[in-house]
């Protein structure tokens, strides 16, 4: 591997696992439904705001979205461009509701044609055999970065597709999946970037893929090709909600990437990264499998000071590599997930949880299933400066001191001791025995409805 870089059926039954779900979530403070006659309650996901005390997004002002959108602006999007045209300008911080119906490729024009690498690759003048041959560290060296024609090229036609790609999203927005349609957006990304109040839920983010990977020489000791596109970015962003979504590589896994320079052409980035100094964040009940770098918490150890708080709960974390999260400086608050750190379509652990450049992190009643070859002490990971403190861990269903374990095995401690107490722990259960068949039913894109 290379070196890490730190840069239920029927109707009924489906409405009890939804109100299941949103009880133990401490969800109800969205518009609520009586269906007369089932005699039972369902949710109006579009609505739907995040509850008091459900972790950092309720801090404050709370959550809400764009639960007060006038029907002007609440739409039903099935394409590209009818997405683009939803969200408006960025700078509109009209409420809005977008509910997402059926998969969206984001790899496509206005008129709904296929966009290809080679398309943005068009007219730049970049080519990746031209772009080998520039900067081969046998020739180039490996002591300075890639600049030149070459580089120059690639930039462009990441632009090219960047701009194709990448979804801004505006203040006071609800992105919502359609339940029973496949909702979500394939090749994409959405970019929450200094706006307030956002919820994203039921959607499936896949195959979010850079065609122009940059070769960065200096990155690690054999340098590494790095990638642009998380699936969901925030970036300065305040008050975000994202609940009930799924994120994976599928269909196209890191081992069908080829290599060059002797280092893997990683063409993925992030699944959700939360940098630059976001704040009051909820992440819940989602489904992050098949990848590698797949949460980051702090863009480099100098981001923001005082924020980047988190609460991550109930979600799914199979197929991993690492950065689940890796947290740096922010009060994150870890509870009630499931890490199935087993190997999974060729993605092997490298480690669970990162706490480093000062981060306080809570890591309180998760479950970790291991195989049996996998050590207890590659859990966690940091670089000296972090803290996790927390119980009721459970790996295999025993209760087992991660830190401790970790501590055993390396020079660089993590610390026992935060700088504060979780309050806002709606949904927060006492064990952590009964999470991998409890999240198997209630986690992931496709499990809400409103009927």
């Amino acid at each position: 591997m290379a070196s890490a870089s730190h840069r239920r059926s029927l109707r009924g039954r489906r409405t009890l696992v939804v109100s299941a779900a949103v009880v133990a979530a401490g969800v109800g403070a969205g518009v609520l439904v009586m269906n007369a006659n089932a005699g039972t309650t369902t949710v109006d996901l579009y609505h739907q705001t995040l509850a008091a005390k459900d972790g950092w997004a309720s801090s404050g002002s709370g959550t809400t979205g764009g639960a007060k959108a006038d029907s002007a602006h609440t739409f039903t999007v099935s394409t590209r461009a009818q997405l683009v045209k939803a969200l408006g300008s960025v700078s509109d911080t009209t409420p809005r509701i977008i509910r997402v119906k059926g998969t969206i490729d984001a790899n496509t024009d206005d008129s709904g044609k296929k966009r290809t690498c080679a398309n943005y690759a068009s007219g730049t003048g970049y080519s990746l055999s031209s772009y080998l041959k520039a900067y081969d560290p046998a020739t180039y060296g490996r002591s300075k970065l890639a600049s030149g024609t070459q580089e120059k090229a690639r930039a462009t036609a990441q632009k090219k597709q960047a701009a194709n790609i990448v979804f801004k999203v505006p203040a006071n927005t609800s992105i919502v999946g359609v339940p029973g349609t496949k909702a979500g957006i394939t090749g994409g990304m959405l970019q929450i970037q200094k706006v307030d109040n956002v919820i994203v839920r039921n959607l499936t983010f896949s195959a979010t893929q850079d065609c122009f990977p940059q070769w960065d020489p200096t990155d690690g000791d054999k340098g590494n090709w790095n990638s642009q596109y998380d699936s969901v970015t925030l970036r300065g962003a305040t008050h975000v909600w994202a609940d009930h979504n799924t994120f994976t590589d599928a269909p196209g896994f890191d081992t069908a990437d080829p290599t060059y320079y002797g280092r893997q052409y990683q063409i993925h980035d992030g699944e959700l990264d939360i940098t630059k100094g976001s704040d009051l964040v909820t992440v819940e009940r989602n489904q992050f499998t098949s990848h590698d770098k797949t949460m980051l918490i702090g863009s480099s150890d100098t981001d923001s000071t005082g924020k980047l708080r988190v609460s991550i709960h109930h979600n799914v974390w199979k197929g991993i590599v690492q950065r689940a999260p890796l947290s740096r400086i922010g009060q994150i608050h870890i509870y009630n997930n499931f890490y199935d750190v087993t190997a999974l379509n060729g993605y092997d652990l490298l480690y669970s949880i990162n706490s480093r450049a000062k981060a306080q992190v809570v890591a309180q009643n998760n479950f970790w299933k291991t195989s049996a070859s996998q050590k207890v002490s590659k859990l966690l990971s940091g670089d000296g400066t972090g803290s996790v403190a927390g119980s009721g861990n459970l790996v295999n269903g025993t209760a087992t001191d991660l830190v401790a374990a970790y501590n055993a095995a390396s020079s660089k401690k993590i610390k026992t001791t935060v700088n504060w107490t979780p309050t806002l722990t709606a949904g927060l259960e006492t064990s952590a025995k009964n999470l991998p068949t409890e999240l198997a039913t209630t986690t992931g894109a496709g499990v809400l409805t409103n009927s």
